[in-house]
């Protein structure tokens, strides 16, 4: 009696454990991209009705306004990778908490602004939210990198296949990359550079996959877009 008793109880335990498990894949696999898809869609509404709203200006002033200061949490820019798919679109907000990076990419908060001299950089999920950079392993040097903040087509081109390095080496985002390993970058001096990070391998976090570009040609809205997105 007492072993049947053991027995039924440890069956209903691993059919509980077995529920837990299925009930989290589908949160991983499923669910998050649910909420990713709905906070990036709301991220860009909220750009675009921003940049819609933003006041026209009237004579040009004598000196050009500071730019103001990006604000944590607050979409920066929409992005384009066109060798990532026809149709792949990310927000990119300021920083990199997992908060943020649930709503789409993140810029890291130290890093130059965006098409300013320096390195733009940011990070987003290989996988969960969405998986953004899911194909990032298929990134090629010469690829375009498209941004827009509502006044400037941005284009930048890769410049190297992607990197794989660990979380310590922060040289990547410096605002000339200086990776641990050597002859890794192809940039050896000041520029205009974007640098763009995720996990590595797919399912983990042991490693990362690094991404540089460097800023190729601007192009203001109101003409249209970019040779890079036209097709």
């Amino acid at each position: 009696m007492a072993v049947r008793l053991i027995v039924r109880t440890f069956s209903e335990l691993c059919i509980t454990a077995g529920t837990v498990i299925v009930l989290f894949v589908v949160y991983v696999l499923h669910w998050t991209g649910v909420q990713a898809e709905s906070a990036t869609a709301g991220q860009i509404a909220t750009l675009e009705r921003e940049w819609v709203e933003r006041p026209v200006p009237g004579a040009a002033p004598s000196a050009p306004p500071s730019p103001k200061p990006y604000t944590t949490g607050r979409g920066i820019a929409v992005m384009y990778i066109p060798r990532l798919g026809e149709g792949w679109e990310w927000p990119v907000l300021e920083g990199t908490s997992a908060a943020v990076l649930k709503k789409g990419l993140g810029h890291y908060a130290a890093t130059a602004r965006l098409g300013e001299t320096g390195n733009f950089s940011v990070a987003g999920h290989r996988r969960t939210y969405g998986d953004p950079f899911k194909d990032f392993p298929r990134l090629r040097p010469g690829d375009a990198v498209v941004l827009t903040d509502g006044t400037t087509w941005f284009t930048y081109r890769i410049a190297t296949k992607p990197y794989r390095t660990v979380p310590t080496d922060v040289g990547v985002i410096d605002p000339v990359p200086r990776p641990l390993r050597k002859n890794a970058a192809a940039f050896d001096g000041p520029g205009r550079y974007l640098t763009l990070t995720t996990c590595e391998p797919e399912w983990g976090s042991s490693h990362r996959l690094i991404a540089w570009a460097h800023l190729d040609a601007t192009r203001p809205v109101t003409q249209g877009k970019p040779p890079a997105l036209a097709g």
